[in-house]
């Protein structure tokens, strides 16, 4: 397998289309297929824009502009999922709702944080550091291609199923969304271990 095919998969496994249609299951269930693929199409390219920065810096914007080390970028990403997470598995769908405005301005939310998190910009600064930076922008925006094309489909068949069966839809969502806060809390607390981890390395503590 070459470098290229190993980023790709690296990228797009950490994107994750399938958990981030969990992420974004009320604006599944409350857009129209156009306005949903408009929203979500601009918050790929606003995450293409930073990954391409960090694939081309490094973590240097932390460490060498910012004055932070990235492990606190990986706690902060941690945190925000934490909370996320956790009302998610009380309140369902409503805490997503509730976490945006109104659907034409939520590209930014869909970009920060449920495509730019701690693992997809370290993959960025991976496959910068693997690849020359034309070829690294170049698999960025292949995986961010598939991912939005991906979570399409996934609203293509959700609008399908809905029309047949809409009471038994809204409860799948329902109980889907709660199950998986579950995953998204358990991979937040490996994002905040991660980063402490990486923190007490830096401080020579462990």
């Amino acid at each position: 397998m070459d470098a290229y095919t190993k980023s790709f998969l690296l990228m797009f496994t950490l994107l994750n289309p399938f958990l981030m249609s969990i992420y974004l299951l009320d604006l599944i269930h409350d857009l129209k297929a156009s306005t949903f693929a408009s929203v979500l199409a601009r918050g790929a390219v606003i995450a293409g824009a930073a990954f391409a920065v960090f694939a081309w810096t490094g973590d240097a914007v932390f460490s060498r502009y910012l004055q932070v080390r990235f492990a606190s970028f990986q706690v902060f990403g941690g945190v925000v999922f934490l909370l996320i997470g956790i009302r998610f598995v009380f309140q369902g769908v409503q805490t997503i709702r509730g976490l945006r405005g109104a659907a034409e301005h939520v590209a930014g939310s869909i970009a920060m944080p449920f495509m730019i998190g701690p693992g997809t910009v370290s993959a960025s600064v991976v496959i910068g550091a693997r690849l020359p930076i034309l070829g690294a922008i170049g698999v960025i925006a292949a995986s961010l291609v598939a991912t939005v094309l991906l979570v399409l489909a996934l609203k293509l068949a959700h609008d399908r199923l809905k029309e047949s069966n809409a009471r038994l839809t809204d409860r799948y969502i329902e109980i889907v969304g709660r199950i998986s806060a579950l995953l998204i809390g358990t991979f937040s607390v490996e994002m905040i271990m991660e980063g402490v981890t990486s923190w007490l390395k830096a401080a020579h503590l462990v």
